[in-house]
């Protein structure tokens, strides 16, 4: 199985370093926003794409032309490889999979990367690495490069200056050590809830900065822009934010590494957060309703980072020979996982879920959990033409597990109701 990580580690550069890193990644971003520019000139002309290799031949030019020499002096591959970010934006959006690309602005995480492993050198023995036109750059070695180095991308963030180390290696397939199945409702009252009843409460890192933030904000908006003091104000708001951001992202890796080493299934909804996420402001001939609400609820919703934590869990399952699922959303926390009855007054409150049929009562978001689980070993169970080995492989696997409900109850009877694969 061949596995590609990535290592990152700060950089410490000195004064001209930083002057140079600043410089390449002023440089990348304008070849990016003159390529785009190009683009939207010819999308609008009624023109075809052009496509990279003709963009390519365009930057030659760029570099020797009297009106930007100073792009000669950054270095080639890094330039190269921002017109092929942007080709690839445009794949992107054409496959439906991202926006249209928009400009990139000064100041919001400049970077760039050497695409070839030929073109740098790495020694971890002396914490050093050496990237061209920059010369040698001291960093802080935290832990071993594992494989073979394929690129380096360095990305600035918060007035520091990263590197990223991509790597490749062979490694033998992993079986997973669990057997159990689960599924995982995402929520804001909750951060998530397995269908074995136990539940993660969420974290909020940035409703418990929000009001440090906004007093912050208040005295940078103070300042006159662009100053010296207002510098220094936005350094500091800008250093809240990554703070809000690193305990997001400690906590959503403390929690997938938990989930995916204790389960060789997982199976989440299938949410389009970016709908989920959209104003409710409207136009100025339709004005939206609740506004304001609506804003805070995208707002927790965003907080939670629940994508990342999808993309967390896919890829530390696939490390560890498991498999992750997703599944279509529609009415998991409003169908009776007993009797399958689907009614929106099943879901009495945010939390209460009571069949309106045959009385089944649990937490409204266990009961989300549990028809998410349903409904990916359903898939699993009729694996289509399309699904590949590793499907048929945790099919085997979870094959027969009895799977708890976490002790959901009849009106009726009060038995505990257990589900069985």
């Amino acid at each position: 199985m061949l596995r590609r990580q990535a290592f990152k580690y700060e950089l410490m550069p000195n004064g001209l370093h930083q002057r140079q890193l600043r410089r390449f990644g002023g440089a990348c971003r304008f070849v990016f926003n003159k390529a785009l520019a190009i683009q939207q000139e010819n999308r609008a002309a009624g023109g075809k794409f052009i496509r990279y290799e003709s963009m390519a031949k365009l930057l030659t030019g760029w570099r020797h032309s009297s009106e930007t020499p100073w792009l000669a002096d950054a270095p080639n591959h890094p330039l190269q490889h921002a017109l092929k970010d942007l080709d690839r934006a445009y794949q992107n959006f054409f496959a439906g999979r991202a926006d249209f690309p928009t400009f990139k602005k000064k100041g919001r995480g400049d970077s760039f990367r050497y695409p070839d492993a030929k073109q740098f050198k790495v020694e971890p023995g002396n914490a050093r690495i050496f990237l061209p036109k920059l010369g040698w750059i001291r960093y802080r070695n935290s832990r071993d490069i594992v494989g073979s180095i394929k690129n380096i991308t360095v990305s600035s963030k918060a007035g520091k200056w990263f590197v990223s180390i991509q790597t490749e290696r062979e490694v033998a397939e992993q079986v997973p050590v669990a057997t159990d199945a689960v599924g995982v409702d995402v929520g804001i009252a909750r951060f998530a809830t397995l269908s074995d009843g136990s539940y993660i409460a969420p974290l909020d890192s940035f409703k418990k900065h929000q009001q440090r933030l906004a007093k912050y904000q208040r005295r940078m908006s103070r300042k006159v822009k662009f100053s010296s003091n207002w510098k220094k104000a936005k350094a500091k708001v800008t250093q809240i934010h990554v703070d809000i951001g690193n305990v997001r992202n400690d906590f959503l890796h403390k929690t997938t590494t938990t989930i995916s080493n204790n389960h060789a299934l997982v199976a989440v909804e299938d949410l389009k957060i970016v709908h989920m996420t959209a104003s409710a402001k409207g136009t100025i001939e339709t004005p939206g309703t609740n506004v304001r609400a609506k804003a805070g609820l995208n707002r927790a919703i965003l907080d939670q980072g629940w994508g990342e934590f999808g993309r967390q869990l896919e890829y530390k399952l696939y490390w560890n020979g498991g498999f992750f699922m997703q599944v279509p959303a529609h009415h998991t926390s409003q169908t009776c996982p007993c009797c399958g009855h689907v009614d929106k007054d099943n879901r009495k409150s945010q939390s209460e879920f009571l069949c309106t049929v045959c009385w089944y009562e649990n937490n409204a978001d266990v009961v989300g959990a549990i028809n998410v689980l349903d409904r990916a070993l359903a898939q699993l169970s009729q694996p289509s033409n399309e699904e590949g080995p590793d499907t048929a492989r945790i099919a085997c696997e979870v094959n027969g597990a009895v799977r708890p409900s976490a002790a959901g109850t009849h009106r009726s009877d009060m038995q505990e109701v257990l589900y069985a694969q």
